[in-house]
């Protein structure tokens, strides 16, 4: 349901989606909004929580990837869907809670609200201010939020009832690790056209005319959809948009915190529940006993749950010179904070920044024009609507506004650029028809654009006479492929005796062995004499399952990680290439050593997760039945209309 530490809040007005068990995240429904979209027994789910719901999942996916999606690309990968998922979830836990008579007392109450990182100040501690302004921003009260946050933990203790004392079992837990760390000594090589005993001779104009009859697809033009469009951008705006000298210095005040910034530490805390505990850590973190990043995963915790991000020696309190003390990364402490005795651990030194005006003009000039642009665009949209529904062509628009006429041959391999980058273009592009009217679409950036489909041309075969050469270099290409896969396999099975020869000690008992070999390991199996290969195989030792070998696919390491015995050999085709692949080696992974802690603490963790969460899925599905569910979908649908 969600992670130690988080809140409700964190999602309602950061716009974070809380991640955990299920995929669902927890939310109140008390407010007191007007509109539902359904319920779970007596808890209903207001149609302002549902929006606030996919906004959060959007901006979440556009944290975690980067990417700036449009809100018809959001609907399409189903964040609607997931808000529903994580509400009814969540309304489900609170009717659980309420019926039960679950509930905790003001002190815990006050505990989350003061723990809220965006209700504090500058030094991090709990601020009227900036409480009161944004439940404003949100419309919502005061006692309102305060029974959200009553009931967010009464669904925590809910939560750690049903799922508490669940945990993937041991022995899986080290068969994972075990399948993860193993390494495997392989030899391989990739065969070559050089390779054949004899060069693929060019074959006659009737094997060709079949070949390109036969794989009609690959000289086959995509349907190509003829397009005249309008079009207009805040680039094409903004070199005639005029700006005065004081509107840019009072956008450099207003943005002065980007352009003025003292010197900033990237910091992670890790606090301890006593000084004798966090001493304890920093004496094993001299000693190299553990990284800072084991420390943390000892805690139940990951170095992106105690990141502070970029801080200000005034924003570390008491710790602040301590850490801005060290000349380069290393970790300090223990320290005293308001959370306790905290290890340090300090990762970057970011410079003063000091930009002056006349140095951030040219950008603020570009920002403030193109934003001008923008506005411009959305006030002239109307009257644009207003000239198509009057009966004007998209070739009038550009003769009564600023819009540019254009046309593209458009197809599923054009390339993106132009007005084909814009994915809103793109998709426009594809579903129109011969039969829509002209409207007005917005772009990313905050242009517009109206298209008209003039024709379809439907996919057609290439004549052959045009596309010879290609087809007699593909031919050549496939029927390369095709003999050295013959080759390979023909090489494979000579070599393949090998596999089926009574396999030394290491191979029957593959457990750890103080006598193993050397540079094999503990538990290696050892190949037995096979014949020489035909073709020159180049060993490489120790090859790991997620790193697989420099310059050979993923599919040709994956495939030999597949192989049960030393000596076994096979052909394997990868991304157009052939290679012949021969396992000589396993060394079992040691799951006592210190490399494999971490890593037999993140398989149990992830598979603790997966178990906790099938288990919480399966406790609120059986609350909803048990309460009853229901489901608005024409209040959903509204709702959907109005999501921007």
């Amino acid at each position: 349901m969600r992670s130690k530490g988080q809140s409700a809040i964190a999602w309602i007005l950061m716009g974070m989606v809380l991640l955990g068990l299920g995929g669902f995240g927890v939310r109140n429904f008390s407010g007191g909004v007007v509109g539902t979209i359904g319920s779970v027994g007596d808890t209903t789910i207001g149609t302002s929580d549902y929006l606030r719901a996919v906004r959060a999942e959007i901006q979440n996916f556009r944290a975690q990837t980067g990417q700036n999606i449009s809100i018809e690309q959001a609907k399409a990968i189903g964040a609607p869907q997931a808000a529903q998922a994580r509400l009814f979830a969540a309304a489900a836990l609170e009717d659980e809670a309420r019926q039960i008579g679950l509930s905790v007392g003001d002190a815990a109450v006050l505990r989350q609200l003061t723990g809220i990182r965006a209700f504090q100040g500058q030094n991090g501690s709990f601020d009227k201010a900036r409480y009161d302004d944004a439940l404003r921003r949100e419309g919502l009260s005061a006692p309102a939020f305060e029974q959200e946050l009553r009931m967010d933990e009464a669904r925590d203790i809910l939560q750690r009832a049903v799922i508490g004392g669940a945990a993937a079992p041991a022995t899986l837990r080290e068969r994972t690790a075990g399948w993860l760390l193993e390494k495997r000594d392989l030899s391989w090589t990739e065969l070559t056209a050089a390779q054949l005993k004899s060069p693929v001779a060019m074959p006659d104009e009737g094997t060709l005319v079949a070949w390109h009859k036969a794989n009609a697809q690959r000289f086959t033009t995509p349907e190509i959809r003829k397009i005249t469009y309008a079009w207009l951008t805040p680039e094409m705006l903004a070199p005639g948009v005029t700006l005065d000298e004081q509107a840019l210095r009072d956008l450099y005040q207003q943005r002065i915190a980007e352009y003025q910034q003292p010197e900033r530490r990237m910091v992670e805390r890790l606090v301890f529940e006593s000084q004798a505990a966090a001493e304890a850590a920093k004496a094993r973190l001299d000693a190299g006993q553990a990284s800072f990043e084991q420390l943390a995963a000892e805690r139940g915790l990951q170095l992106s749950d105690i990141d502070l991000g970029e801080v200000t020696q005034a924003q570390l309190g008491t710790a602040g010179a301590a850490v801005f003390a060290l000349g380069q990364p290393g970790v300090v402490g223990p320290l005293p904070t308001e959370f306790g005795p905290a290890l340090m651990s300090m990762n970057a030194i970011l410079e003063p920044v000091n930009i002056p005006f006349e140095q951030a003009r040219t950008e603020l000039r570009a920002e403030a024009a193109a934003d001008r642009a923008r506005r411009q665009i959305e006030e002239q949209a109307p009257q644009f609507t207003d000239l198509i529904a009057g009966g004007a062509t998209l070739e009038d628009l550009p003769k009564d506004t600023p819009m540019k006429l254009g046309s593209i041959d458009y197809s599923a391999d054009t390339p993106e650029q132009g007005i084909a980058a814009y994915p809103a273009f793109r998709e426009q592009a594809q579903s129109v028809t011969d039969k829509d009217f002209p409207q007005v679409h917005p772009l990313d950036d905050g242009g517009i654009f109206v298209l008209r489909l003039d024709q379809v041309v439907p996919p057609a075969l290439i004549p052959f006479d045009q596309v010879r050469e290609r087809v007699a270099k593909d031919w050549m290409a496939e029927e390369t492929r095709r003999q050295l896969k013959a080759a390979a396999e023909e090489e494979a099975l000579r070599l393949g005796p090998a596999a089926d020869m009574a396999q030394p000690a290491a191979a029957q008992n593959p457990a750890p062995q103080a006598g193993a070999a050397a540079g094999q390991g503990p538990g290696a199996e050892a190949a037995p004499a096979a014949p020489a290969p035909a073709v020159s195989l180049t060993a490489v030792k120790a090859v790991e399952r997620d790193t697989g070998i420099e310059g050979v696919p993923a599919a040709v390491t994956a495939a030999a990680f597949r192989l049960k015995k030393p000596g076994e050999t096979i052909a394997v085709e990868a991304e157009g290439r052939v290679f012949l692949i021969r396992l000589d080696g396993v060394t079992r992974a040691d799951l006592a050593s210190a490399d494999a802690q971490p890593v037999l603490e993140g398989v149990g963790k992830r598979l603790t997760d997966s178990v906790q969460g099938d288990l919480m899925e399966s406790y609120v599905r059986a609350v909803q039945a048990d309460h009853g569910i229901r489901i608005d979908t024409a209040a959903i649908d509204a709702s959907n209309k109005r999501i921007q």
